[in-house]
Order: C-alpha cells, then structure tokens, then sequence
C-alpha cells in the first residue's frame, strides 16, 4: 500500500515579500531549498502560523542566502511580511519504506537561516 508521507519541513520561516502580481507560487531560497531535497517546481503545502490559512503551491528557488520567503499570486492573499509559516513537502511512499524514513526538517530563525 502507498501512502502519502511527509518528506521535508522548513519550520519557523518568516514571510519577506508577497507578490500578489505574480503568476503563482511561493519563492524560497535555493540554499533552504536544498537542505531539505525540495526540488523547484515541487508541490508543498504552506502552512500559516498567524492566521491559519493552509494553502497547496509549488516553488521557486530564490538567491541562495537571500533568506527570501515570498508568497506569490493568489498565495499573497494568504498571508502578509512578518507571518511565521511552516513549509511542508510530501512524498507518496510504500508504507515499508516510510517506517525507515527519516522527515528532513530544518528550523530557522528570525533572518530565515538555519538555526543550529
């Protein structure tokens, strides 16, 4: 049987931009990006922390260091500069192989770097 199992998790980020003319999406830095294997053009789900909205996207990596969190398109409704958000990604897996996973998970912290 396969189920769909978290894969990755980039906890406490905060929004920099919201780029409500743009055509989707949400722009994370490449190097946050890479630390946790979220590809660009991935699906993720975007949690909010302070309004409680959870919205499904896909990415794009931003300027590797940049720090940069910017929900884009109809994502900007969702949220506003300052807004603490979870970034989840999720991978279909057999249930074996997901009781042998290890989730990545990176937290960062006010500037969106890693904390260590």
């Amino acid at each position: 049987m396969w189920i769909t199992f978290c894969k990755a998790k980039i906890a406490h980020a905060t929004v920099t931009e919201a780029e409500l003319y743009y055509e989707g999406s949400i722009t994370i830095d490449e190097d946050l990006l890479k630390s946790v294997d979220i590809l660009p053009g991935e699906k993720v789900e975007v949690l909010n922390l302070n309004n409680g909205a959870r919205l499904e996207t896909y990415t794009i990596a931003g300027k590797a260091g940049s720090g940069q969190i910017c929900l884009n398109g109809p994502a900007a409704r969702s949220g506003v500069v300052g807004d603490k958000v979870i970034v989840l990604s999720y991978a279909l897996m057999d249930q074996n192989d997901a009781k042998n996973y290890k989730i990545k998970v990176i937290y960062l912290d006010e500037n969106n770097h890693v904390r260590n």
